[in-house]
């Protein structure tokens, strides 16, 4: 009776807040984007397919497609290899992908001139042509050498090679598969600079400069001169977005943001990952508001982010708020309770990361599920292990929230989290209106 209780406020929360959403009055363009990342490592353990974004129905409600990542050579080049940790032609355009797998039923011959991910994304596009797909380039793993190509005597070099080799398919023939001279071309209908972050530290060991900042600026407005100037001759308009952070403290390091977005058609910006396994207590990764009792405050929120990025002058219908499709969890949680601010002994077991676990392994658990309506969040708890996460609930929650406030749209990192019917995914879409 509890639980149904609970939702049912849950359910009155969200429509009330539809209620209020006022009519944006977008034009095509701005319409609320839903953009979804595609994993190029999915193919492997978590044996998740293009065919997949298909049959579950989540190609029809995403406007936009991400596909992660490429990389960027140490001289500030984007390129193509077969090298672990540095590149993955084969699951890009060299995989022959078999008949059961393919969007449109049809297999792949070995060394056609354009197989593996990037030929199944082109069907997907024939079959869904609301859909535009980016390259997005870096991601955390692969922003080491941003600085370096970002730089004024490397910029432009830099953008050339990612728009041969990606925008205009100049895929390079490897090991005598496929590739070739416009082998690619029509797969990418723009790009997404996912640099983790200018003059910032993310991963270990990436080259970051406080010059980063001036040259972030003039990176995407480089982009944006060349995708324009490749797009007037092919009589087509190409897209760019970037991926940008939660913390206040990086956005003022690395991004002047009013110059940034008028180069940019939409930023996609960090919604999770505001706490993790990386600290000792129990905490929500990825709440809409402050909770009560927040052992740290003012806290990471997915409201304070976007307000963050408002009162840098960022336009508000360029806001693509992110979503995750993933928990994060600890396990020996002391304290009792509800699980929520508590020590923890460290992360929870989990498929393939210790604390990092999909959505759709998480609804299956059948832990007690606990939410905070007021400040939009919920968690599982079953006395010793704790995974903070988005459920239906509270995606509709967040999809009303980027309604209500005639934000940009939606983003999900990533879709491979998602269950077969992509419930989150239609979610969202029915949260938007459309």
């Amino acid at each position: 009776m509890r639980r149904l209780t609970v939702l049912l406020a849950t359910l009155a929360t969200v429509a009330a807040l539809g209620a209020a959403a006022p009519a944006q009055g977008h034009n095509d363009r701005d319409k609320p984007r839903t953009v979804g990342y595609f994993t190029q490592w999915g193919i492997y353990g978590r044996q998740f397919y293009v065919k997949n974004l298909d049959t579950s129905g989540a190609a029809a409600k995403l406007t936009h497609l991400n596909y992660a990542f490429a990389n960027i050579d140490e001289q500030g080049h984007c390129f193509e290899a077969n090298a672990a940790g540095a590149g993955d032609a084969w699951a890009d355009y060299q995989w022959p992908v078999p008949a059961e797998l393919s969007v449109d039923g049809v297999g792949d011959a070995w060394g056609e001139p354009l197989n593996g991910n990037f030929g199944q994304l082109l069907k997907l596009k024939q079959k869904h042509p609301q859909l535009k797909v980016l390259l997005s380039i870096g991601g955390w793993t692969w922003s080491t050498y941003f600085s370096t190509a970002a730089r004024p005597e490397n910029r432009a070099a830099f953008v050339q090679s990612c728009l041969d080799v990606f925008i205009k398919g100049n895929l390079p023939n490897l090991d005598g598969g496929s590739g070739g001279p416009g082998s690619g071309l029509g797969v990418f209908d723009g790009i997404d600079l996912d640099w983790e972050w200018p003059n910032w530290e993310g991963e270990p060991g990436n080259v970051i400069s406080p010059e980063d900042k001036a040259n972030f600026t003039g990176l995407v407005a480089e982009f944006r001169k060349q995708l324009d100037a490749l797009g007037r001759a092919n009589h087509q308009r190409y897209e760019l977005s970037a991926f940008l952070p939660a913390n206040p403290a990086a956005m003022d390091a690395g991004f002047e943001t009013k110059k940034v977005f008028k180069s940019l058609d939409f930023a996609t910006v960090q919604g999770y990952d505001f706490h993790g396994t990386w600290e000792s207590l129990t905490n929500q990764q990825s709440a809409l508001r402050e909770p009560a009792g927040a052992p740290v405050t003012p806290d990471f929120t997915l409201d304070r982010t976007v307000r963050s990025w408002l009162d840098r002058g960022a336009p508000r219908n360029k806001i693509v708020v992110g979503i995750p499709y993933f928990g994060r969890g600890w396990t020996g949680v002391t304290g009792g309770g509800d699980g929520l601010f508590q020590p923890a002994a460290g992360p929870a077991p989990a498929t393939f990361e210790a604390g990092y676990e999909d959505y759709k392994v998480l609804k299956t658990l059948g832990y007690p599920v606990y939410r905070d309506l007021r400040a939009g969040h919920a968690w599982l708890f079953d006395g010793t292990t704790f995974w903070t996460y988005d459920d239906p609930f509270v995606v509709l929650q967040k999809s009303l929230f980027i309604r209500r406030e005639g934000l940009g749209g939606a983003m999900m990192w990533s879709l491979d989290g998602d269950d077969a019917n992509a419930t989150l995914t239609k979610t969202i879409r029915f949260g938007l209106g459309g």
